[in-house]
C-alpha cells in the first residue's frame, strides 16, 4: 500500500555460528558496507527503484550496521533507523558522513543487552543523540511529545524528542522507551517489556517519507551505461562457458554474484575472454564489469 521494495539481507555468520553485521564488536575483515553497497545496485537492476530514496533500518546488530551505513554509505543512503541499537566508540570515531543524514533512535531505558546508559564498548544513549545533533547542525533545543499512554498493561510509557532546527536536509528523532526492554514497540510478540503505545515500524516509515536523497550515486545498471550497446555476454542462457566481447573499452575485472548479492568464486580468463560457470544451478544470476577507466555496468545472467 505505501508503493516500497523491502530488501532484508543476512550478515555473515561468526563463530558461534550466528549471523552478525561487522560493526566493530570484534577484529573482522567482512566488509559489511561493500556488501550493502553491492546490494543497492543488484536491487536496482533488477527492480525500478529511486535512488533518492533508499533507506536503512534495523534492530540490535541492525541498528549498529544502519549507523555504519549513515557513517560510510550516507552518498546513497537517505536516513536511517536504529531500534535497541547504539553505535560502538570505534563507529563513533569513524564516522565520516559526507552529508547530513536524518536519523531516528528508538530505545528502552532497561535494554540489557545493549544498555542505554552504555559500557566500555557502547555509547551512552544520551550522548549517541547528542552526537548526531551536533553532527547534523542541529539546536541543542528539542520538541518534546509524551506519547499517549493508551496500553496501560504494557508496563512502559514513551517520549518522543524531535530535533528539527538543524542543517538542511537533516534532523534527529529519540524515542525514549521508560521501562522499555530490548524489545520493538508494537510488536506482535513480547520477549519482554514491549511497549504498545506506537508501532516503531509505523513511526520509522512517516520518518523516511520525509527525507529524500539530495544526490544519490546512480544505481549501476545496463540502462545507464554508455558502453551497454558495445558489450555483450553470450551466450544467455549459457550452460557452460560465457563469452564477453566488448568493442570500446578495456576490461579490468569481472565479478558474478547471485541474487543475493554473494560474490561468486567465478574466475575470467582475459586472454579467451570467457569464463566458465558450469558450476552455477539454473537460475538468474549478475555479472559486475568494470572497466578500466572505472566506469561499470551490470548485466543479467540466466544460467540454464
Amino acid at each position: 500500500t505505501a508503493n516500497f521494495i523491502i530488501c532484508l539481507p543476512n550478515g555473515t555468520l561468526d563463530l558461534s555460528n550466528n549471523r552478525f553485521w561487522n560493526v566493530g564488536f570484534a577484529p573482522s575483515n567482512i566488509d559489511d558496507v561493500g556488501f550493502l553497497n553491492t546490494l543497492i545496485d543488484v536491487i536496482g537492476s533488477s527492480y525500478n527503484i529511486d535512488a533518492s530514496k533508499v533507506y536503512s533500518t534495523g534492530m540490535s546488530n541492525g541498528g549498529f550496521m544502519s549507523y555504519s551505513l549513515a557513517c560510510q554509505l550516507s552518498n546513497r543512503i537517505a536516513a536511517i533507523a536504529s531500534v535497541t541499537g547504539a553505535m560502538t566508540l570505534l563507529q563513533q570515531n569513524n564516522c565520516t558522513p559526507t552529508r547530513t543524514v536524518p536519523v531516528m533512535q528508538i530505545h528502552g531505558t532497561d535494554d540489557v543487552q545493549v544498555p542505554y546508559i552504555g559500557n566500555t564498548i557502547f555509547l551512552h544513549m544520551d550522548t549517541l543523540v547528542k552526537n548526531w545533533v551536533a553532527r547534523n547542525g542541529c539546536t541543542d533545543s528539542s520538541t518534546v511529545t509524551a506519547v499517549p499512554d493508551i496500553d496501560a498493561t504494557d508496563g512502559s510509557t514513551a517520549t518522543r524528542f524531535d530535533y528539527d532546527n538543524c542543517q538542511p536536509g537533516g534532523s534527529v528523532a529519540f524515542y525514549k522507551v521508560q521501562n522499555g526492554t530490548h524489545t520493538w514497540p508494537g510488536a506482535a510478540f513480547n520477549l519482554g517489556v514491549t511497549n504498545m503505545d506506537f508501532s516503531a515500524s509505523l513511526e520509522i516509515w512517516k520518518f523516511f517519507l520525509r527525507y529524500q536523497h539530495p544526490n544519490p550515486a546512480v544505481i549501476t545498471s545496463v540502462n545507464n551505461d554508455v558502453f551497454n550497446n558495445n558489450l555483450q555476454i553470450f551466450p544467455n542462457p549459457v550452460n557452460n562457458i560465457l563469452h564477453i566481447e566488448n568493442a570500446t573499452g578495456n576490461i579490468e575485472q569481472i565479478n558474478f554474484y547471485d541474487i543475493s548479492a554473494k560474490q561468486l568464486p567465478i574466475t575470467y580468463d582475459i586472454v579467451s575472454a570467457t569464463a566458465n560457470v558450469s558450476m552455477l544451478n539454473k537460475g538468474f544470476y549478475l555479472c559486475q564489469i568494470q572497466f578500466a577507466n572505472g566506469e561499470t555496468i551490470i548485466k543479467k545472467l540466466i544460467k540454464e
